[in-house]
């Protein structure tokens, strides 16, 4: 069972889509919002991009971001997401949490929005070159000091960056890895 982790919807449990998506487990995501919350998430402006059920997402405004863009192209994990964001307004207030029916290149295409922290949680399968398309994209929407957050598989090695990022760390944790980077504006 995912669940929000802390903040405002601590412990609410999140419903997952029942296939085509890939969890973040909740050890990363603890420990990945462990970190963030040392640089501090009050008041962000988050964009999760494949965003599956919502969770990093609903995690970030749980825990004091301003709001979140949850982009999924999935109609059947857009409806999780929508129950979700169901669930956790009660315990977070409604209008925060704004979930987009969308791919995430168009999505990134069509928005005028500057995003604080953006999470990119595409599937294993992704190719590089697609990856690196939507990477250029959500440097051109990062606030100056965003912080865009990718996991992928560990095998899949660094991911390709365009001119607008740059590498600040990498966490490991068994076959996932998070990849941190910064605007580098």
């Amino acid at each position: 069972m995912t669940r929000i982790i802390a903040g405002a919807a601590g412990s609410l449990p999140l419903e997952v889509p029942g296939s085509g998506t890939r969890p973040t487990s909740d050890r990363v995501r603890e420990s990945l919002f462990g970190s963030l919350e040392t640089r501090g998430l009050d008041d962000l402006a988050v964009l999760d991009l494949y965003a599956g059920s919502g969770a990093l997402g609903i995690e970030a405004v749980s825990r004091g971001a301003a709001s979140a863009d949850l982009v999924e192209k999935a109609p059947r994990a857009v409806a999780v997401i929508e129950r979700n964001i169901r669930r956790v307004e009660r315990a977070i207030g409604p209008g925060r949490l704004r979930p987009h029916r969308a791919a995430a290149d168009a999505f990134l295409a069509s928005t005028r929005t500057s995003f604080d922290l953006v999470f990119l949680d595409p599937p294993y399968d992704l190719a590089e070159t697609e990856l690196a398309d939507t990477l250029t994209l959500v440097a051109e929407r990062l606030a100056p000091e965003g912080i865009v957050i990718v996991e992928r598989a560990t095998r899949s090695g660094v991911p390709v960056l365009p001119s607008g990022l740059v590498l600040e760390r990498e966490r490991r944790y068994g076959d996932t890895t998070l990849w941190w980077l910064l605007s580098a504006e």
